[in-house]
Parts: structure tokens; sequence; C-alpha cells
């Protein structure tokens, strides 16, 4: 029996990205337990797999920031006995958990922080796409679109029931569309008055929308919603992670930022429609079922401008989003309705 570890403390996106590696881990060593380390607001993702043991929390903006906690959440990890860990997130405080682990077989990629600390190094690839590098990570063979595997949830009756109440309560009673137009990073963020028209479009086609996300997308989703047509349900703050996954999979199509949701709408198995301002696809995070597509606007010289985002565009102009106009955006809904992609 193997005692595997994984350490994701990246954010919800990647956390939802991973949990592919982990179904395949676990079908490689299926008499193994597996474990994760992760952080408060991914523990949710990880307990929902049934590839999981036992969901490890590193708060490293609180608890374990200190390096006597961490030490001691190390001594902890130690002490478990591990027999193998694989690490996808490259950090320099993942390396060193791995470097202080004691555990002889390791995983890593040859862009991580301290590498050379890894004993199986396994070249990160940045065509590939962040799922695909995952699986790499632990041998899997990706060729002929192999790696294209759905993240599984696990969502108790409960749960279900809660959502079958929660639509039933706010008289959703149509075909549903979600749309999810936070993210915290500013250049990411296509804008508000421009989803207002795709919102008013989605009613056009005779669908109910509901606008998502966390607590902190409340006053966007608000924001487009006084401008849109009945049959716009703000649900933003309103449920969990694994709660709007369930959501999702009674919606046709999610129409999300280069953000978090992008991947709930992959693990409830929707069509998603991706939008890229600042950044573009090939950093390895669109959606790759069936179905699903991107957008992004790149006759720019400036674009990309970063891996992640800025709070404003460096160059004041933020064409990558300006430029990319609703009428683009609600073309590419409709291919995708009828099945084009």
């Amino acid at each position: 029996m193997e005692r595997i570890l994984v350490i994701q403390t990246a954010f919800i996106g990647d956390a939802v990205l991973t949990l592919p590696m982990l179904q395949k881990l676990k079908e490689n060593f299926p008499a193994s337990a597996i474990d994760v380390v992760c952080i408060p607001s991914t523990e949710e993702i990880f307990n929902a797999s049934d590839a999981v043991n036992e969901v490890l929390i590193m708060d490293k903006r609180g608890k374990h920031k200190s390096i006597i906690n961490l030490f001691k959440f190390i001594k902890e990890i130690k002490d478990k006995n591990y027999t193998r860990i694989y690490s996808p997130h490259r950090s320099f405080r993942s390396s060193l958990i791995v470097m202080q682990s004691g555990v002889k077989e390791t995983y890593g990629f040859d862009s991580s922080s301290m590498f050379h600390i890894y004993k199986h190094i396994t070249k990160y690839k940045l065509e590939h796409h962040e799922v695909e590098r995952n699986l790499e990570l632990i041998g899997f063979d990706c060729s002929n679109d192999k790696w294209r595997i759905k993240p599984e949830i696990q969502v108790s009756a409960e749960t279900q029931n809660k959502i079958d109440r929660y639509l039933l309560g706010n008289n959703l009673t149509r075909k549903l569309a979600a749309v999810a137009p936070g993210t915290i990073w500013s250049t990411k963020k296509y804008p508000a008055k421009y989803f207002s028209q795709v919102v008013n479009y989605l009613n056009k086609k005779d669908f109910e929308v509901l606008l998502i996300g966390s607590e902190k997308d409340r006053d966007i989703c608000s924001s487009i919603a006084p401008d849109s047509k009945s049959g716009v349900k703000v649900a933003a703050g309103d449920l969990s992670i694994v709660e709007t996954i369930e959501l999702l999979k009674r919606c046709e199509i999610l129409i999300s930022n280069d953000s978090a949701p992008t991947h709930f709408g992959m693990a409830a198995g929707i069509k998603v429609l991706t939008i890229y301002c600042s950044t573009v696809h090939l950093f390895g995070f669109y959606p790759y079922n069936k179905y699903s597509s991107y957008i992004s606007f790149d006759e720019l010289d400036c674009k990309p401008c970063g891996i992640h985002g800025y709070d404003e565009c460096p160059i004041k102009t933020f064409d990558c989003a300006n430029k990319l106009t609703p009428e683009k955006i609600t073309n590419k809904i409709e291919e995708m309705l009828i099945g084009i992609v």
C-alpha cells in the first residue's frame, strides 16, 4: 500500500484542474491512501473528490505564515510516512515541504523552485494545458488527447436537493444560462456594460440567466442585473463551490472570464465560453470539454501583458477587452448553442 501526498496550494481554479491527476493516481494505486495539502479556500474541492483520502490545510497567510509553524506543519507531514510526493505546485514553500519530508520518491517540475531536490523531474511544457501538465507529472500517456479528463466532483443528495429548492424558490423554471463576470484581476475582467448586452441577448433567446461568483463578485453582478431584462438572478455569494458546480449542471451554457468558474463549468460537464481579455488560452487554462470554446481579441502587440493580469491596463487603453465587442461574444454563443465550435 502506497501513502501518497499531493501538494497543491494554488488558487481555486488550479485545484479543480488537479482533480484529473488525482483520479488517475487513484487508478494507478487503487489500494493507496492519497492525501492533499491545500489552502483553506480549496479544501471543499478536494474533500469532494473520491480519489482523496485526507485533506491537510496549510494556511500560508495565517496559521502557517511563520517559519516556526511551517516547520511544525512539515513535521506533521513527516510523521505520516508517505512513500511518494507529487508537487504540481512549484513554489519555494512547496519544495521546502518536499525537501524536509524525508520521502525518497518525489516528483516535481523543472520550473519548480529548488527543482533539483526532486528525484523525478518533469519538463513543464508551457504549450500544454494545465491538466495535461499535471498528468505528465505522474507519467500519464497524454497522446491523442487522452488527457481531456473531466474533473469529478461528488455531490451529496442533500446538496442536490438544496439546488432544487434554490431554483424553485427563485422561480427559475425555464432553460438556464450562467454568466460569471468577476475575477480578482481587473485586466482579465470583461466590461460590465458588455456583459449586460450578453445577458440581454440570452434573455431574448429565452434563457433565464444566473449571475454567479463569490460574495466579492456580488457588486459587479448587481451592476449588470439592473440593465438587463427580467429573467436575471444574482446568485453570487449564495452558494459554495460544490453547490455552484451542481447549479451549473442545470445550465446549458456558462460564459466566464478567464477565471475559476471556467473550471467549475468543466466539472459540471456543460458548454463553457471563456472570454480572454489581457491573457490568452495558450497559457493552458482554457475549457477543453466537447462544444466548449474561448474567444479573444489578439490583434494587439501588447497582448498578453502578463500571465495573471493587473489592477489596470498598463498602457491605459484596455483594447484587449474594449475591442472584443458583445456582438463577437453573442455570435460565438450562437455557434456553441447549435454545436459548432
